[in-house]
């Protein structure tokens, strides 16, 4: 837990237990002014030191850790907090530029670390090999680095174990890296988790909505098949009926012809003449 909010989260508590201690015992008992004020810091200080166990005991519990392994953790991490200060220091007093953005990645993989374990004790096993091996390693090349590399004259050795010394150390960020995902490794496990049962909660949404769909589509093919077998059986129905024609065929007539008489003969015969 953070020191500092541990600490406020105490004496948040301590300072208005004392004083409402105080004020009980001033005027209420009638206590002269040192007795309330001895009670009240004996008050305050009781009340600072339970809570002070209650919420080791939380975060201890939170984190599934004895206090015998939280006390053997803490030592560890002091230790390593020591070790990346001296780091630190080490890693910019090398005068390269070249390898700088290296050694500020290197420092911050390093940090994060630490500040992930310190926070959660219990990934303080996922990371022993770091602590106990890698850290040492990296603070042991680095110092000698900046020493060798602040001397006034090099020569051809020199230049050779410095190279070396560099490559050595783009290694080791290397396998900071893989620490630093074995840390990970439960979070990372957990996300692909949960990434599996999202899809799964995807799926089983869209198949029901295109079962859904599918039914919809299947009871509208049956509606109108219904209305088509129905317009078919009207019709058949209508087939069926008595059949009237109507016929429009006129029929031609033969011409009557009407017998002339004598006189229209000739009045006809005369025309014809002129003509």
């Amino acid at each position: 837990m953070n020191p500092f909010l541990s600490f406020l989260i105490r004496s948040t508590v301590a300072i208005p237990s004392a004083i409402t201690i105080w004020l009980i015992s001033f005027f209420t008992l009638n206590n002269t002014f040192l007795v309330s004020s001895g009670i009240s810091l004996a008050g305050g200080a009781l009340i600072y030191w339970l809570v002070s166990i209650y919420t080791g005991s939380r975060f201890l519990k939170k984190n599934g850790l004895t206090r015998k392994e939280y006390r053997y953790i803490k030592k560890n991490l002091d230790e390593g907090k020591r070790k990346i200060s001296r780091l630190h220091k080490s890693l910019f007093s090398i005068r390269h530029l070249p390898s700088l953005k290296e050694r500020v990645e290197l420092l911050r993989m390093i940090r994060k670390i630490h500040n992930m374990t310190k926070k959660e004790p219990k990934r303080f096993y996922q990371a022993e090999r770091f602590y106990f091996s890698h850290l040492d390693t990296v603070l042991e090349l680095t110092e000698r680095y900046a020493f060798l590399s602040a001397q006034p004259k090099r020569n051809r050795e020199l230049d050779w174990s410095l190279a070396e010394t560099r490559s050595t150390l783009s290694e080791m960020s290397k396998l900071i890296e893989s620490d630093l995902y074995r840390v990970l490794e439960e979070d990372i496990d957990d996300l692909n988790f949960e990434i599996d049962v999202a899809k799964y909660s995807i799926k089983t949404v869209t198949d029901s909505v295109n079962e859904l769909g599918g039914n919809n589509v299947n009871q509208t093919s049956k509606e109108e098949s219904k209305i088509k077998s129905e317009q078919a059986s009207e019709k058949n129905s209508e087939d069926k009926g008595p059949k009237y024609f109507i016929n429009t065929k006129i029929e031609e007539k033969d011409e009557v012809k009407i017998p002339l008489s004598r006189e229209s003969k000739d009045k006809d015969n005369d025309r014809r003449f002129k003509e």
